[in-house]
This record gives C-alpha cells, structure tokens and sequence, in this order.
C-alpha cells in the first residue's frame, strides 16, 4: 500500500529528474482548459515574455489567470518551472509580489535562475518573485504567513498530491478574508480506484491522483470555502494504448475553478449588483465564471453567497450591490442542482478537448 510519501517521491522522481519538457507527458501537457471567451491580451503578452527555457519546462494543465491582479500578493502552489510565476510577475506589477513553492529541489533551482533576467525585461527595480522549497500541504511550516495572500493559483499540481483536504485547508490559511484560490486541474468522471492509484506512472501524468470532480464540492465546503465556481473546462484525451487501458471507462478533463474564503456570516441575503465596467481589461463585461457574466450597467439578482462574493473580495470596488431583504435559508443542493459545476459537461458544451503531447504519438 502506497504511503503518502511513497507518492511525493515518485513525483519528485518522475518531474525533477524524468521530464526534459513538456512533452514528455504522456497525457496532459499543453493541456489548456479552455475560456469561454478568448483570453485578454494582456494575460498572453505576459505569457509571450517568459524565457524560453522557463516555458519549455512548463508541466501545467491550465490557464489559471484571474483579472484584476495588479498590485496583489499571490502564491502559487506547485510553481515547478516557474513559468506562471513570471507571467504573473509581470500582470501584478512592481508593487505586487509573486511567491512560488514546489516540493521538487530540482525545479526551485531551475526557476531561480531566471529571476534576473525578468526583472530586467519587465523593467522593475526589485524583483517581485520569490520561489520557496517546500509541500503545498504544510505551508505555514514552510515560511508563509495566515492571512498574507490576495489569490493562491495551482496549474495541475493538486492531482498530484494524496491529501488534497490539506492543501486546500494550507491554502486557506495563507488567503486573507476575500481571497481567493483559482486553480486548474486534472479531474475524473468517477472515483478512481485503488489500484489506479498505486501505479506510478497514472500518479505521474496525474491520472492516479486525479479527484473526482464532485467531491471536490463537500472538500472545499469541509475547508470553510465558499462553493465552487467554473471557470472552463476541456476534455483531456488519452491516446497512449498503455495508459488508456490501465484507465478503463474512467475519462479526464482538465478543469478550473475559483473558490472564495468569506467572513463567517451568519446569514446571507440575496442581492442586487450592476457591474461598473471598471475592470481594465474587462470594460463592457466581465466573465466571473461559466455561469456569471456581468454586463457593464446591467442589474442582475444573485443569490446570497455570490453577492458575498462580489462584496468581500477585491472586486467589491467594482460593482453596485444593494442587498435585499431576503435571507438564503436553503437546504443542501442536489446533486441535479451541482449540474452546472460539472466540467464535463461545460467542456461538451464548448466542444473542447485537449490531446496527450508525448514523444511516441501512441
């Protein structure tokens, strides 16, 4: 029986030393769930500007790029290359600050490397970034602080860790009251089975540790998060004969959410909000997820725990709202009522899929 740290050093193993680049992934590099709107060019341009080699060691599955980030403090979980680190580096501005951590040494000494060659490019004074050895489930042994983060983003990295109740309950703590975690990852259509889980290679593509997508519901509420909310999703195809087999009847997708940490309110009352249209990059309408589009001048009713949202975190300054008298006293959703937080059925919806990116072409 796998132990949880027979399962960090296979991880290790298979990404500080195994893979050259990102194709070697068998399944899910280059992997990008994606938008349901093209993304701002801001966010690609900031992409565009990362080194080459920081790029080319890039193992994430995802876009995990929220707007309105300039001046904001954020973690990322699993920085591994370093790629989101400086792309983010980039979108928060000198006066914010990018903090990276992944458990694999080799990685943390690769990133390093460039930090001086993005503050250069970006023309900061200091640099902004800084990249920290150590477990995304024990961050406050690892130096960072409770309550220090704007946003805590994870590109593909929370399927590779056996307890995942730990790192979001790591998450957040470091997260301020409003912050949020805005993460992609590998999710499955069923739970996935023991011996799945106990085969390295599945863990290392991240096939064996992937969460049922449904579970991570009664996870993020057990934390103290606010329920999900997604993003985008695409389906991630299999085409290696070998890891297909050993998958059966059990599909991926790669998938992001945004979970919030609110003040513990004794109730919630539904609300009224009009967008202001003062997000930069978003000035006629602002897509908060795939099923919140808020148009610039447009009241719109929401219920209690999306206009906490709104109203505690950094986008407060953003909209009008105007509470109502009405408490959301309601029992727990059905599973029917969750329908519109299954990744797989957004990804068919935008007919989005993603293939596996491997040397062979099996």
């Amino acid at each position: 029986m796998w132990t949880n740290d027979d399962v960090r050093d296979n991880v290790k193993n298979y990404y500080g030393r195994r893979l050259e680049a990102s194709c070697d992934l068998q399944t899910s590099a280059a992997a990008c769930s994606r938008p349901c709107r093209p993304l701002p060019e801001i966010i690609t341009d900031a992409l565009s500007l990362v080194h080459p080699e920081v790029t080319k060691r890039f193992f994430g599955c995802g876009l995990p790029f929220p707007a309105k980030l300039k001046g904001c403090r954020i973690l990322d979980l699993g920085s591994g290359s370093g790629r989101d680190c400086y792309a983010f580096s980039k979108l928060v501005g000198p006066h914010g600050h990018v903090t990276g951590i992944d458990m694999t040494e080799e990685l943390i000494t690769a990133s390093r490397q460039y930090l001086e060659y993005h503050q250069t490019k970006f023309g900061y004074k200091n640099p902004n970034v800084t990249f920290v050895h150590g477990y995304m489930e024990n961050l406050i042994e690892a130096g960072l602080l409770r309550d220090s983060m704007d946003i805590v983003i994870s590109n593909c990295v929370i399927c590779l860790c056996p307890d995942k109740k730990a790192v979001l309950q790591q998450a957040y703590e470091v997260l301020k009251t409003g912050g949020e975690l805005y993460f992609s990852d590998m999710y499955a259509s069923s739970v996935i089975p023991d011996h799945m889980r106990e085969d390295p290679l599945l863990w290392g593509e991240g096939m064996g540790g992937s969460l049922f997508w449904r579970n991570l519901i009664p996870l993020a509420h057990s934390v103290g998060f606010s329920t999900p909310l997604l993003v985008s999703a695409s389906r991630i195809e299999v085409h290696n004969d070998q890891l297909k087999a050993k998958a059966g009847d059990i599909s991926y997708v790669s998938a992001t959410y945004r979970l919030f940490k609110l003040p513990k309110l004794p109730s919630m009352l539904s609300s009224t909000v009009t967008y202001k249209g003062t997000v930069a990059e978003f000035p006629d309408q602002l897509d908060f997820d795939s099923s919140h589009c808020f148009k610039k001048d447009t009241t719109v009713e929401l219920n209690g725990e999306m206009a906490a949202i709104l109203q505690h975190s950094r986008f407060a300054t953003d909209f009008n709202i105007r509470m109502l008298n009405e408490q959301n006293f309601s029992s727990e959703p059905t599973p029917q009522e969750y329908c519109h937080l299954n990744p797989f059925l957004l990804a068919d919806k935008l007919g989005s899929s993603v293939k596996q990116c491997s040397k062979t072409g099996k």
